[in-house]
C-alpha cells in the first residue's frame, strides 16, 4: 500500500494546491475538510488508523489524528492545516501553485506550515509502522491562525498521553522550548453625552479612560518589576495599548470610549492571575463610576509555555541537532499540547517567511528534516 504514496514533491504540491485559509472575517474563512481528506488517505496508505474530529464552534473545520502502534507513551508529531489569507496584490506567484526557483519552494503554507506533513509522510514511506514498539501519533489541527480552536478542543477531549510531542512550526530547525503567551482585551467606558458648553450635564468617557490608562500603565510597571524570565530577549511580560476610539465631535461630551490592549505573559503566569491583576488595577475607576467600565476578551487567550529543560526530549533533540534549545516571543499551539506531554516546537523553514507574500521554504531544509523525523521516531517509538 505504501507504493500508493506520491513522491515527496507531489505531496507538497497537492497540499499547497488545496486552500485552507482561516480568518476571522467570514468571507475569507475556508473549511479545511479537503486537506484533511488528503492527509487521511495518505496516512491510511501508510497503515495508520485515522480519526477525523469535527471542531465545535467553527465554520466546518476538522482535526485529524493518525495513530499506529500499541501501549502507552510514544511520540506525537503535530501541526496545523490552515494558513493565513494572502494579499493578491503583493504575491508575484500563484499562492496555490508550488513553484521551485533558486533553491526555494514557493507557495502559501510552504513554511507555515502545511509542508511539514509532506516531510512526515516522506520520512515514513519506507517504515513498517506495524513494528513500532510504542505508539506514533500525527495530529493535524484546524484554525491555529485565528482561535487555535483545533488544538484547544483536541487537548480538552483526548485521552492520549504520549511521552513527548514535536510541533513542526518553522523554526529553521532550531528547537524551541518556551514562548510567551498572549491575551488581548477591550476596555469600554460608557459615559453620558451632552453639550460641551455644560460639562456637568454629562460624563466624559475620555476623561474616565484617561484615569484607567494611568492605572494600566502602573500595572505595566508592576509586571516589569515582578516577573522575569532571563532567556527571553524581552525578559518580562509586555503590555501594549494598541488602539483607542472615542467621541464623535469636538463640541459633544464623549459618551463612549474603547481601548484595545494586549499582554504577553511569561511561561508560568496563569491567565486567571493576569485577569485578576487587571481587575485590581481598574477597580478604583469601577468603584468611582459604578457600571460604566467593562472589559472583555478580544480573542481567546493563549498561555505561556515551557518544556522542562532537563526533559529527555530536550536532551535527545539537542544531541541530534547539535544545537541548544531556545525561547521565542511568538505563540504556537504548544501550550495546549503541553497539557498532554512535554512538547518542543521544531520544524523546517524560517519564521520570517510566515504570513509573508511569496512565502517560501529553502530546499536546504529537506534532507535534514527528513533525517530528524526518522531519528526521533526511531528513538521514541522503537527504543
Amino acid at each position: 500500500m505504501k507504493n500508493n504514496l506520491p513522491p515527496f514533491i507531489e505531496i507538497y504540491r497537492a497540499l499547497i494546491a488545496t486552500p485552507s485559509i482561516s480568518a476571522t472575517e467570514e468571507a475569507l474563512d475556508q473549511s479545511n475538510e479537503s486537506l484533511i481528506n488528503l492527509l487521511a488517505g495518505w496516512f491510511r496508505d501508510l497503515g495508520f488508523n485515522v480519526e477525523v474530529q469535527p471542531v465545535p464552534d467553527t465554520r466546518h473545520k476538522f482535526n485529524l489524528l493518525a495513530s499506529t502502534g500499541h501501549g502507552a507513551g510514544g511520540l506525537l508529531l503535530a501541526g496545523h492545516t490552515d494558513t493565513v489569507p494572502f494579499d493578491d496584490g503583493r504575491w508575484t506567484r500563484d499562492p496555490f501553485t508550488l513553484t521551485e526557483h533558486d533553491n526555494k519552494l514557493y507557495g502559501l503554507g510552504t513554511a507555515d506550515m502545511k509542508g511539514f506533513f509532506a516531510f512526515i509522510l516522506d520520512a515514513l514511506r519506507d517504515v513498517d509502522v506495524t513494528t513500532l514498539k510504542k505508539p506514533l501519533y500525527i495530529l493535524a489541527t484546524a484554525d491555529e491562525e485565528t482561535s487555535m480552536a483545533g488544538a484547544r478542543y483536541f487537548a480538552e477531549t483526548t485521552q492520549l498521553r504520549p511521552d513527548c510531542a514535536i510541533i513542526g512550526e518553522p523554526t529553521s530547525l532550531q528547537p524551541i522550548r518556551a514562548h510567551k503567551g498572549h491575551m488581548s482585551n477591550a476596555i469600554r467606558i460608557q459615559g453620558q453625552s451632552g453639550h460641551s458648553s455644560d460639562p456637568a450635564r454629562g460624563v466624559n468617557a475620555i476623561e474616565l479612560m484617561h484615569d484607567a490608562i494611568g492605572r494600566i500603565m502602573q500595572l505595566r510597571d508592576l509586571l516589569k518589576e515582578r516577573y522575569h524570565f532571563e532567556a527571553f530577549t524581552v525578559p518580562y511580560p509586555t503590555l501594549n495599548l494598541g488602539a483607542i476610539h472615542g467621541g464623535d465631535a469636538s463640541n459633544r461630551i464623549c459618551a463612549c470610549c474603547e481601548l484595545h490592549m494586549d499582554i504577553r505573559p511569561l511561561p508560568g503566569m496563569t491567565l486567571n492571575d493576569l485577569n485578576g491583576l487587571l481587575g485590581e488595577a481598574l477597580a478604583p475607576v469601577s468603584e468611582r463610576w459604578p457600571g460604566r467600565l467593562t472589559f472583555s476578551e478580544l480573542h481567546p487567550p493563549i498561555p505561556g509555555y515551557e518544556c522542562p529543560p532537563d526533559h529527555k526530549l530536550v536532551q535527545v533533540v539537542e544531541k541530534l541537532l547539535g544545537a541548544q534549545t531556545d525561547v521565542v516571543n511568538y505563540c504556537t499551539e504548544a501550550p495546549f499540547i503541553q497539557t498532554l506531554c512535554p512538547t518542543l516546537v521544531l520544524g523546517p523553514g524560517s519564521i520570517n517567511q510566515a504570513h509573508q507574500p511569496d512565502e517560501f521554504l529553502e530546499t536546504r531544509f529537506i534532507k535534514p528534516t527528513r533525517e530528524l523525523i526518522s531519528q526521533v521516531v526511531h528513538h521514541f517509538c522503537w527504543h
